[in-house]
């Protein structure tokens, strides 16, 4: 009789919405520390991919939807195949994403149904105050604003790790673990890391979007990403070593040099006589324009090349070392200034950047004569 009793502890466990203590040691004992298999330096460099790759993403979603878009606060943890009615207690949208180059894998991200009506009412011209349910129109609203920000993480991907890294279009799903609806979408493994994000958009969205990764995936990607940054080291010491040696060589010519220098001036001279040429050419400007014109038809099919110059700057080498995607560089004109247009390298028009459909192009304001625009193309 005793043997059918519940204990009081198998009582409160059942009063508590817990199962029996030796199943709760179960359920304990299957659950697993993240930091069981990855160190705290592996976290932070996944977390770090994520960072870069979906800060891109961001800003490729901000301009579909023309919304503030931010996707901050990467939170790295692991997640069984058996807690993921837990993960995701309400209904989810999911998008798996395969890699084609530079990787070999695939990785899902999860996003709620309700963010996701919002997203697709944007993309189809509302304003997210009074989305619709899930349709055909609005789920393939969600599946091209995925396939940019996807596209937009594999380019900074492809930045970070140096090669190309390229991914097919993206599979979307509607998922309900509860309902067990669109699971068979999800990978078939024991165990995933999940990065989970902050996800905001204006004042519409403030919510999650978690990638799901397996674990072998997640570990070539510490690795390779751990192996780019020694070699960006290493190129970056090699030349500081060799700096000195060109200076050594300096110290040992105390002696001659001083008077070597002065017939190196003589020299100088010549560029001079050289440079009094275009003074000719200059007196023969009519000639060659007529030359030009006569014998116009045998220089038609020379192809030039033709560039817009939108400003230059200079940096140091530390300064562009230190570049990374979002940087920012200031060039040296002002905004609303008008642009070069440059043939073979040389000068030739300035203009105003205008919009063609969907091709940026330049409206020419100033140009210089027929003659001037010959000599820059017969000297260049």
């Amino acid at each position: 009789m005793n043997s059918n009793m519940l204990s009081q502890d198998e009582i409160d466990a059942l009063l508590n919405g817990g199962g029996m203590p030796d199943e709760q040691e179960d359920s304990k004992s299957s659950q697993k520390d993240i930091n069981d298999f990855f160190s705290e330096m592996e976290q932070d460099a996944i977390g770090e991919i994520g960072n870069i790759s979906f800060g891109s993403s961001a800003t490729a979603l901000s301009t579909l939807l023309n919304q503030k878009v931010q996707i901050t606060t990467p939170t790295v943890s692991l997640v069984n195949r058996q807690q993921l009615a837990d993960e995701f207690p309400h209904p989810y949208v999911s998008i798996q994403v395969y890699y084609t180059e530079g990787f070999t894998g695939s990785n899902i991200l999860v996003i709620k149904q309700s963010d996701a009506s919002i997203i697709a009412d944007l993309m189809i011209g509302g304003d997210g105050s009074n989305p619709q349910d899930l349709g055909e129109i609005q789920i393939s609203a969600v599946q091209e604003a995925m396939n940019q920000m996807m596209g937009s993480a594999a380019t900074s991907m492809s930045t970070v790790f140096n090669k190309k890294v390229d991914i097919s279009p993206p599979a979307i799903d509607l998922l309900n673990v509860h309902e067990g609806k669109g699971t068979e979408s999800i990978l078939e493994e024991e165990l995933f890391l999940k990065v989970s994000f902050r996800l905001t958009v204006g004042n519409l969205i403030d919510s999650q979007i978690m990638q799901l990764l397996p674990i072998e995936f997640a570990r070539e990607l510490i690795d390779q990403l751990m192996h780019t940054e020694e070699q960006v080291v290493e190129e970056v010491v090699a030349p500081s070593q060799e700096e000195p040696k060109p200076q050594k060589p300096s110290t040992q010519s105390e002696p001659a040099p001083a008077p070597v220098t002065p017939p190196q001036t003589e020299p100088k001279k010549e560029p001079k006589q050289v440079n009094a040429k275009p003074v000719e050419f200059a007196s023969f400007e009519p000639q060659q324009v007529h030359t030009d014109v006569s014998n116009l038809d045998m220089l038609l099919d020379i192809p030039l090349t033709v560039t817009v110059e939108l400003g230059r700057t200079k940096r140091s080498i530390e300064k562009i070392l230190e570049l990374s995607t979002g940087s920012i560089i200031e060039l040296d004109k002002l905004a609303g200034e008008p642009v070069d247009i440059l043939i073979n390298n040389k000068k030739v028009a300035k203009g105003e950047v205008v919009v063609i459909d969907e091709n940026f192009g330049v409206r020419v304001t100033d140009i210089l004569s027929q003659s001037e625009r010959l000599n820059k193309i017969n000297n260049s």
